[in-house]
């Protein structure tokens, strides 16, 4: 019989040194907040992960280490069964996290005169990543429909698409709306870019974390097209909220890519993981992970339903966008008519919420705020109840 996990428990976190809590005063210029913004969760990290890490510190030496053998077989035995890819042990590399693999293709594919697409309002190190490190963004807004879905406009996109146009990064599922693209969608956009010449970088890290029945593409999947011109970063961190042991992985079909990628992580070391990443996703990627992920996800749902209900009876100005994927709600506030200033200070300095800035995701997101629902329930509906009394005194 498997074991039901508690997401109902209240962890504290102020004073572990998580972001979420430890950094709200640099942040949100106050320290007395609801943490509900970066995303990581409030639910412990899974027993059995825990367990396993454990179990290595019982050994006093923490010196160089090998990678264990069942690390990648873990990883491509994981994909194969939630996502029907049969990625082969060649395609693979450890990276030292998403953002910073985005910093290094940048380095390696992208010349400094040449661009960087991105498709606001998307996750912003998608902006600020290529703008560190001197490249030009080019924005292709998505399409924001009326019935407050997205689209991707493959018009513009094939506008903006200039020769100096070197690399695409795609949040796939889509972060901060928890867009699952379809195959269509997904296969179009690679015949364009793979026409071009541009790589696209294919952020997965929520895609074990489809929704409501919803199903995960993987980008590379699609099309030929799509493995010619596709590198795809994915990790456990999200779903098992393991962000902090730096996990993640990079997957690249093309030879030619892959070879100029893994070999400048290799001569950077960049390649070479931490003793405590494999471990932890070997625990993870285990029926005892897909266990708890199942239980993990309905949890979610059940507070995605929450914040729907809860907004539709008692503040119908606010409209949350059902993600089919993630923990991440994208809550559409413009009704409420406030400058984004205002809507800032009403979460912040009125309901004491620190949520994310729509408008820290770019062109699309002024009016929107980011609602971080992995938490236990009592703690979300607390958080509606305090934005319910802001709002109407």
């Amino acid at each position: 019989m498997a074991n039901k996990y508690d997401f109902d428990e209240i962890i504290e976190r102020r004073g572990s040194g998580a972001l979420k809590t430890d950094a709200l005063q640099e942040r949100y210029g106050r320290p007395d907040l609801q943490a509900l913004w970066v995303a990581d969760m409030d639910f412990a990290t899974p027993p059995f992960i825990i367990d396993a890490l454990k179990k290595r510190l019982d050994h006093p030496v923490l010196g160089y280490t090998v990678v264990p053998s069942e690390y990648w077989q873990s990883v491509i035995s994981w994909i194969e069964k939630l996502h029907g890819w049969n990625v082969k042990r060649e395609w693979l590399a450890y990276i030292p996290g998403i953002v910073k693999g985005i910093g290094m293709a940048i380095n390696v594919f992208v010349k400094p005169d040449e661009k960087v697409i991105i498709q606001p309002p998307v996750y912003h190190p998608f902006r600020l990543t290529p703008e560190g490190n001197a490249r030009k963004v080019v924005m292709n807004p998505l399409i924001h429909n009326s019935d407050g879905s997205y689209s991707m406009d493959f018009d513009n996109l094939r506008k903006v698409a200039d020769d100096k146009c070197r690399m695409l990064i795609l949040s796939n599922p889509h972060n901060p709306a928890g867009i699952v693209w379809t195959k269509d969608t997904l296969a179009e956009l690679a015949e364009i870019c793979d026409e071009r010449g541009i790589i696209v970088i294919s952020d997965e890290i929520h895609c074990d974390m489809a929704l409501f029945g919803n199903r995960h593409t993987p980008f590379a999947t699609v099309s030929p097209a799509a493995e010619r011109c596709s590198i795809t970063f994915g990790a456990p961190s999200k779903t098992f909220n393991i962000a902090g042991v730096v996990s993640s992985y990079s997957i690249v079909i093309n030879p030619a890519l892959r070879e100029r990628f893994y070999s400048w992580l290799t001569a950077n070391e960049l390649d070479d993981p931490t003793v405590f990443a494999p471990i932890a996703t070997i625990a993870a990627f285990s029926e005892k992970g897909d266990e708890w992920r199942r239980q993990m996800l309905s949890y979610v749902e059940g507070n995605i339903e929450a914040v729907i209900d809860f907004c539709r009876r008692k503040i119908p100005e606010i409209k949350p966008f059902r993600p089919e994927a993630s923990f991440l709600v994208w809550l559409d506030c413009r009704d409420l008519g406030l400058s984004q200033e205002r809507l800032v200070d009403l979460f912040v300095n009125q309901a004491r919420l620190a949520l994310n800035d729509g408008a820290m995701f770019g062109q699309g997101g002024e009016g929107f705020m980011r609602l971080n629902v992995g938490c236990p329930r009592s703690t979300l509906l607390s958080a509606l109840d305090a934005l319910h009394k802001a709002l109407r005194g």
